[in-house]
């Protein structure tokens, strides 16, 4: 294999294997202007966007041991991997898709080494960030002792606002 086309493969192999997600999209018919945007896009989500040839990507996902996708790694292709947020990847590429009025963008990925088809993308960018998840599942949790705190709260005031006070006295009494 020739010194040049080795390298290539080396170093998408490291970018995928350092990656939880590879999101493969299809780019035809996007300007220059477009792409930049995505990938301005990608790397606010902390996501990169890179093209490279087919053969080379197929090379490097099979040397990283991940699903096999080949039947998707065809035309102009682009990957796009990150560091930790799949959904606001895929959420940049569907925003994108929706500004530059593309249909089908999204051709496959991988995810934590499971496949992905065109549907179970699409519903990662209909989902919401990952800080906007963790505020939920805390707002979640929280929301037991809310609930307790209101009701003690209620009967205090139903009391007059006394009745914390009463028990003390009561004891005092006696």
């Amino acid at each position: 294999m020739n010194p040049n086309k080795s390298f290539i493969i080396d170093e998408l192999y490291e970018r995928v294997n350092a990656s939880p997600f590879v999101i493969v999209v299809d780019y035809t018919g996007t300007t220059v202007p477009q792409f930049a945007d995505l990938r301005s896009k990608l790397r606010d989500s902390g996501a990169e966007c890179h093209v490279a040839k087919n053969t080379y990507m197929r090379a490097a996902m099979t040397k990283a041991g991940l699903p096999d996708i080949g039947a998707e790694l065809v035309g102009q292709t682009a990957f796009i991997t990150g560091d930790s947020d799949v959904c606001a990847a895929a959420g940049a590429v569907k925003a994108f898709a929706k500004a530059a009025d593309k249909k089908d963008v999204f051709k496959a990925g991988v995810l934590d080494g499971e496949a992905l088809d065109v549907a179970k993308l699409t519903t990662l960018a209909s989902l919401p960030s990952r800080e906007v998840l963790l505020a939920q599942l805390l707002g979640v949790i929280n929301e037991p002792g809310t609930q307790i705190a209101r009701v003690l709260n209620e009967k205090v005031k139903a009391d007059g606002g006394e009745g914390a006070s009463a028990p003390a006295e009561e004891a005092a009494a006696e």
